[in-house]
């Protein structure tokens, strides 16, 4: 008679225990070598015992090579799940983004039943309320705009006419001014200059003449007198 099926589970024993995992691990080891030399593959085997004793078999000793690969290889397989997760994720959320376009312009309506006719109506409304709202604040805000910008157009305007005005108003008297400086140096060259003073006459300068000959006749004296006085002072 065959052995019977062996129940996987616990052993309570202590000793039984640790004897069950020194021939376990020996005949795990042996078919590790085995497979590695048998099919040529790389193996690495790596058993921690109850009380974290170290037990380990790798190819030709090469324990940090295949880590290593394994490493890469669990980390592109993990990336490559993620990634298939991600795209099928991505592709139902296209298709359903697609279908709602559709729906909202109109077509596939044949698959649809009351509820969501009545649904997808509610959201077309409120989709046009909303279109409607911002079309109307942009024209509100389009109006603003213009009546500020007429705004400062008029007051530019106002300013130039002002500006106008001055100018116009400046050289209307600067040409009053000119005009007015010609009429003088014209009437200038034109009237007669006035005839020069009369001399004096001599009868209105009598006393002048009368004291002039008196002073003439006093040098003419003190002449005369002057020999005179001399030719005492020698006869002394």
């Amino acid at each position: 008679m065959g052995r019977g099926r062996v129940h996987l589970k616990r052993i309570e024993n202590k000793i039984n225990r640790q004897v069950t995992f020194s021939k376990r691990r020996a005949g795990l080891l042996k078919k590790a070598h085995e497979i590695s030399v048998f099919c040529d593959a790389e193996v690495a085997l790596i058993v921690f015992s109850l009380k974290g004793k170290l037990f380990e078999y790798s190819t030709d000793s090469c324990m940090e090579k295949i880590l290593e690969r394994y490493e890469r290889y669990s980390y592109a397989e993990r990336q490559l799940g993620n990634w298939s997760m991600e795209y099928n994720r991505l592709k139902a959320k296209v298709e359903l983004l697609q279908k709602n376009h559709r729906n909202y312009m109109g077509e596939d309506l044949d698959s649809l039943s009351l509820k969501e006719l009545q649904n997808l109506e509610q959201q077309l409304d409120t989709a046009i309320k909303h279109i409607r709202s911002r079309k109307n604040q942009l024209i509100c805000e389009s109006i603003s705009e213009l009546q500020r910008k007429e705004k400062a157009i008029q007051e530019q305007n106002a300013m130039l006419a002002k500006q106008i005005k001055e100018r116009e108003k400046a050289v209307a008297q600067q040409s009053q001014w000119g005009q007015k400086e010609h009429g003088l140096n014209t009437s200038s060259f034109l009237l007669p200059q006035p005839p020069p003073p009369p001399p004096p006459h001599p009868c209105l300068n009598i006393g002048t003449y009368q004291e002039e000959a008196t002073e003439v006749r006093r040098n003419e004296l003190d002449l005369t007198l002057e020999p005179i006085y001399h030719l005492g002072y020698f006869a002394a």
